[in-house]
């Protein structure tokens, strides 16, 4: 992807980094160590690809002050590469701009509200009473339901729903495929069938919010499903009814959280995490990949359950052994009294 030009110190000015080599040399995309060329910036954040960074082909270079020794071109030296390199990309790769208005395919309600600086692509569908705000975006095929909100500069990508009477917050994105207030999974038991239980609650999504590609969040059984501000969702992620995901937290792609828990703020979801409902999870959580989570966590802190991969014939063998953990936990008990029983006549 092409992107703009910047001077080395100009872009270091803008990092908030210290530029040392040649100030004057051009940057115009971002590339990795090694696969970097003529205008290229890449970062290293670490010590495992020292050997990269000595041989780097790149024009410049985001690094720590301890990696500054081993780079060869311009560094653009910073206490956080990474995140340096994250707003370098931005600046170097902009999106692009469309032009304010609707296009002549887009099916717009004459009660819906839409600000003139927006755009509405082609086939996009507005309904009524639906409000767009400032500078957002709204890609060819989305959806905005009846009397739902999109906010300042917030971006509905391809395929994109958000059902009615949700609201979306300001310069948050929805990726393609992506729902934001379909059905809660409410069924009600009557005998061997299930009567659906009617789900009139919304979904609420704060600003700088990011929903990735085919994620889905479930609208509200009664209140609202929320989504606090600064979350980020990756593909497939689901959340169900009535959960409240705090700010500020990541969840990694095909995890799911069960209804009515509660999510703290600044969490770390890993991916394939399994979260039951009605539960309480603390702030500052971090659960690692593949653990299934079935009760409240309270203290903040790093959680993890998940079975290492092994070879077939021994993970039988364990998983026999595993069905007979209770029966041997019982005739440990047993055993233990027998010999404080045997203890107690010696003492006699």
């Amino acid at each position: 992807m092409a992107g703009t030009d910047w001077s080395a110190t100009a872009l270091a000015q803008r990092l908030g980094c210290e530029c040392v080599g040649d100030a004057h040399v051009r940057v115009t995309h971002v590339a990795t160590l090694a696969g970097a060329g003529p205008g290229g910036l890449a970062f290293c954040a670490s010590d495992a690809y020292r050997e990269q960074l000595a041989a780097t082909p790149a024009s410049a270079v985001i690094c720590r002050a301890a990696d500054r020794p081993y780079c060869p071109v311009t560094a653009l030296v910073s206490d956080n590469p990474y995140l340096a390199y994250a707003r370098a990309a931005g600046l170097l790769h902009p999106e692009p701009s469309l032009a304010a208005g609707r296009h002549e395919t887009a099916l717009v309600a004459a009660d819906a509200t839409i600000d003139p600086t927006a755009s509405i692509g082609p086939y996009a569908v507005v309904e009524g009473g639906a409000s767009i705000g400032a500078g957002a975006r709204i890609d060819a095929g989305a959806f905005v339901g009846r009397g739902s909100h999109v906010g300042a500069g917030a971006h509905l990508h391809p395929r994109t729903v958000l059902a009615v009477g949700c609201r979306i917050g300001a310069s948050s994105v929805l990726h393609a495929g992506a729902v934001v207030g379909s059905d809660g999974f409410g069924f009600a038991r009557d005998g061997e069938r299930w009567e659906k239980v009617p789900q009139l609650g919304g979904v609420v999504v704060g600003e700088d919010v990011e929903i990735g590609a085919n994620a889905t969040v479930d609208r509200g059984a009664l209140e609202d499903t929320v989504i606090e501000d600064g979350v980020k969702l990756d593909d497939q992620v689901h959340i169900a009814h009535n959960v409240r995901v705090g700010a500020h937290t990541v969840i990694a792609g095909q995890s799911g959280i069960a209804g009515s828990t509660t999510l703290g703020r600044c969490c770390q979801v890993g991916g394939h995490v399994a979260i039951t409902g009605h539960i309480r999870i603390a702030d500052g959580v971090a659960i690692y990949g593949m653990t299934a989570v079935t009760n409240s966590i309270t203290q903040a802190g790093q959680y993890a359950s998940p079975m290492p991969a092994q070879e077939v014939s021994g993970w039988r063998r364990n998983a026999v052994r595993f069905l007979k953990l209770d029966d041997h936990y019982r005739r440990l008990l047993a055993l233990e009294k027998t010999v404080r029983d045997m203890h107690q006549r010696d003492e006699d």
